[in-house]
């Protein structure tokens, strides 16, 4: 979020109670709120997609804002409630009544929920701002595995580190005190993340990462290629997209989603808003996530005017007193027309990494470790092959001692010694040359895992 302070004004501090209800798997779910065609929601499944809105627990009491909610959207994201001075207001001691009323409220009516975010430089409790080096890295860990954990079978996908990249030219990381306890503090909160809710896709968001010429948004691709050339669990990029005549849509928008979904990642548009909700604009936005397979929603950061962050520019699709605009009608229209052929683009400023041939036909398996003192969790990537294959089996053999706790994306033959991995129902097709990954957790020592992959 650009201006976090002026977002977190309007939070209400609400002590209320929720009931938690595992879901199953790491489904989108995609429930329509109304006949298809004649929500956003519903014309955004028709197209295998959501489209969500930000939401506030203080207005779910308010009924002219849920029927618009209820009516028109089939994800949500909490706009503050799961935050860390929300969700951890004195260390060790984690409130979640407001965020459990906001998942609550959605998943009773069929909607999935975002889970945003855990783990920022902006929006800490006082308690946090004054730490630093080894504790404060501890805690950011702890805050991740337990929020996590609190809302884990319940939450689609994580914004798991909001906005590390700083502005202008550099392409550096942002100076903040997260940053300051290590480089690597990014990586060790998405396997935190991954070991605490391994069912749910795990995402980068940041703001002006909308243009690819720009080196705020090459400098976030290359750490997403290193993540995923060295395992490191991440799933999705989140592109915040907040447009305004100082950071306007760019006519490469479509190259960036393109290019991000081509290291194998899902791209998200996550906090939608447009100076004046031009139509046109928001026509443009909403047909380059369709011309790219692996961007799978949209959402918008508030539903009326009155609602955004950005009230005086109204950038929503809907008045303050809750009426259609002329965006609104443009997005349901290219929602409804499906997709549309891409552009011809110029080649990307940096290019994605030349893929090398793939190797002979059956599958080969790696393994990457994240290892601690007493446990480890281990990711295991299977490619295909010159061919095609339709199932895959991967032995690895566990150090004495190692004991199997928690897996995913994998059946497995025991917990412990030589164990047998097999794909699950929609992992199992591998194209030539393509990767699935699966994972689990363990406790003991990882040593030397040697993964063996048959295919079928």
């Amino acid at each position: 979020m650009r201006n976090a302070q002026w977002k977190a004004a309007s939070r209400a501090a609400l002590a209320l109670t929720g009931a938690s209800a595992l879901a199953a798997g790491m489904a989108m779910v995609l429930a329509a709120p109304a006949a298809a065609g004649t929500t956003l929601g519903a014309s955004a499944a028709e197209q295998g997609r959501y489209f969500g809105a930000a939401v506030a627990a203080n207005k779910l009491s308010d009924s002219a804002y849920t029927t618009i909610l209820n009516r028109e959207f089939n994800s949500v994201t909490p706009e503050n409630e799961m935050k860390i001075d929300a969700t951890e207001p004195q260390q060790g001691q984690f409130s979640y009544g407001a965020a459990d009323q906001i998942v609550n409220h959605a998943r009773s009516r069929g909607m999935q929920v975002r889970g945003h975010t855990l783990a920022w430089h902006s929006q800490q409790p006082g308690w946090m701002q004054n730490m630093s080096g080894t504790a404060l890295r501890q805690a950011m860990l702890n805050h991740v595995t337990q929020v996590a954990t609190h809302f884990r079978g319940q939450v689609v996908a994580w914004d798991v580190v909001n906005e590390a990249f700083a502005d202008g030219s550099s392409g550096a990381r942002r100076d903040s005190n997260l940053q300051r306890t290590g480089n690597d503090w990014i990586e060790a909160a998405f396997r935190a993340a991954r070991a605490a809710d391994p069912g749910a896709k795990l995402c980068y968001n940041d703001y002006n990462t909308d243009d690819w010429t720009h080196a705020k948004t090459q400098a976030v691709y290359t750490m997403v290629r290193d993540f995923k050339q060295r395992g490191v669990p991440i799933d999705c990029v989140g592109l915040q997209s907040h447009f305004n005549s100082g950071s306007p849509y760019p006519g490469n928008y479509r190259t960036t989603l393109s290019s991000f979904a081509a290291l194998g990642v899902d791209v998200q548009i996550t906090e939608l808003d447009i100076e004046g909700a031009s139509a046109a604009t928001y026509r443009s936005v909403v047909q380059d996530c369709l011309a790219v397979a692996r961007c799978n929603g949209i959402t918008v950061w508030g539903i009326r005017d009155s609602d955004s962050w950005r009230a005086s520019q109204t950038p929503l699709l809907f008045t303050s007193g809750g009426a259609k605009k002329p965006a609104y009608d443009a997005v349901l229209a290219a929602l409804n027309n499906g997709t549309t052929p891409p552009p011809t683009t110029p080649p990307p400023t940096t290019p994605p990494p030349t893929t090398p041939p793939p190797g002979p036909g059956g599958c080969t398996a790696t393994v990457s470790v994240n290892q601690w003192t007493g446990g480890f969790v281990a990711t295991v990537k299977v490619t295909a092959g010159s061919s095609a294959i339709s199932s895959w089996a991967v032995t690895i053999t566990l150090p004495s001692g190692a004991t199997v706790t928690n897996a995913w994306n994998a059946n497995r033959s025991a917990d412990a010694g030589t164990t047998r991995w097999t794909n699950v129902a929609y992992n199992g097709q591998v194209g030539a040359g393509q990767s699935a990954e699966f994972g689990f957790q363990a406790n003991g020592t990882a040593g030397g895992l040697t993964p063996a992959c048959a295919a079928g």
